[in-house]
């Protein structure tokens, strides 16, 4: 499954009111595969998938330095009145 998980945060509760939500993908998903695997698990009709790519941030604890992993979003845009609950 290309899902890993819905992304809950204040930009994304509000995007939701526009049929859009926000999904954290796998790293090698692409739109096609996110597609059909939104339409299957949640039983809609998607429009539109953007793919968001973030990169990993250095973080640094005292002078210990590591690295904040980085992830793939995805924003899914669903057709004219389909929802999902989240």
């Amino acid at each position: 499954m290309a899902i890993l998980h819905p992304i809950i945060s204040e930009k994304a509760s509000l995007k939701q009111g526009q049929s859009q939500y926000l999904f954290a993908v796998e790293r090698k998903a692409t739109k096609p595969e996110v597609k059909k695997a939104i339409e299957s698990l949640y039983k809609v009709s998607v429009k539109a998938v953007r793919m968001i790519n973030t990169p990993s941030k250095k973080r640094r604890l005292g002078k210990f330095e590591g690295s904040r992993p980085g992830m793939k979003k995805a924003m899914v845009t669903l057709k004219a009145g389909k929802k999902i609950t989240l």
